[in-house]
């Protein structure tokens, strides 16, 4: 998401060869990520480099949101992702992409629609396979299950943002991805920047970093996380990594990827130095003390029912 907006091509290319070089496999992109210009940078990449570079690139993009003032050019209905595919297939300069994502949950267009031209760009060869993006358990689960009723082809992943922040994903959408089977690749594992440790409490960024130019931006804004659990979550991963001697992004980043159903963790640098360091939690697994500690200090905390205690009560009755 960082190419073609905080990452310059030149620096974007550095990254994708630094990473490949490192052993790195799965690229993923969007559409609307710098409005097209991330797919024609990782396309420009791909037509610059020897086969025996990209053969290795599992390549994913998504579709689903508008790229256009088109009153039809958005959602999940066959006539967008037909136009989306194809755009995206130009931008990248490919015939086909490994994985295409339903970008998020369209509650207009039919759900079956929308799994029979998912289908249909398999069984053309357009893509290899599919997944969902942003969608909720029950959504999931529906989808699942409706291609399997219908003889499609299923989803083979969903990719949510997951992190020691955000972990209200682990009440349904985890348990409906092993129960389907899917591989989930976490998007803003490290929170944002939030999980680094660059922030602080009650100071306002500034300077050169997500928030700095914008303290207001999105789902990381500077007001929405700054609160007692966030400093919590902060607190216990730097005491991780101060004891491990490693970075705190190593350790943000080496507890999302160890989590149940969690495949390929997506990283998000800006410059060739954040890749460089993202990479080296490759090599890390917390142990059971360190991941419980982490545990405590992120654990939302619901509400009895039915996701604390009293709900936890309830489903492990046996009569």
């Amino acid at each position: 998401m960082t190419f073609g907006n905080e990452s310059d091509e030149k620096v974007s290319h550095a990254q994708l060869d630094r990473f490949v070089e490192a052993g790195g496999t799965f690229v993923d992109t969007a559409d609307v990520y710098s409005k097209g210009e991330s797919e024609r940078i990782i396309g420009r990449w791909l037509a610059a480099r020897p086969a025996d570079v990209t053969d290795a690139v599992v390549l994913a993009t998504k579709g689903r949101f508008p790229m256009a003032d088109d009153p039809n050019g958005a959602g999940l209905s066959t006539r967008h992702l037909t136009r989306a595919l194809h755009a995206s297939l130009d931008r990248l300069g490919v015939d086909a992409v490994d994985l295409y994502q339903a970008h998020a949950w369209d509650p207009i267009t039919p759900l079956d629609e929308t799994l029979r031209t998912l289908d249909g760009f398999v069984r053309a060869g357009k893509i290899r396979y599919y997944g969902f993006s942003n969608f909720t358990g029950w959504q999931l689960t529906k989808a699942v299950a409706l291609a399997r009723e219908l003889g499609l082809a299923g989803p083979v992943s969903l990719q949510p943002q997951y992190n020691l922040l955000v972990r209200e994903i682990e009440y349904e959408v985890v348990p409906a991805s092993l129960d389907a089977g899917l591989g989930l690749l976490p998007w803003s594992p490290l929170g944002g920047g939030w999980l680094t440790g660059k922030y602080r409490r009650d100071q306002r960024p500034t300077g050169a970093s997500r928030l700095g130019d914008n303290p207001e931006r999105g789902m990381e804004a500077y007001d929405r996380r700054n609160v007692a659990r966030t400093w919590d979550v902060v607190e216990a991963v730097q005491r991780v990594a101060e004891a491990r001697g490693v970075s705190m992004a190593e350790v943000a980043l080496a507890w999302v990827t160890d989590r149940p159903a969690v495949t390929s963790t997506i990283l998000g640098a800006r410059t060739l130095d954040q890749l460089d360091a993202n990479l080296k939690a490759a090599g890390l697994h917390l142990t059971a003390e360190e991941t419980g500690a982490l545990n405590e200090a992120s654990d939302p905390r619901p509400n009895d029912y039915p996701y604390g205690p009293l709900g936890v009560d309830q489903r492990g009755r046996s009569i």
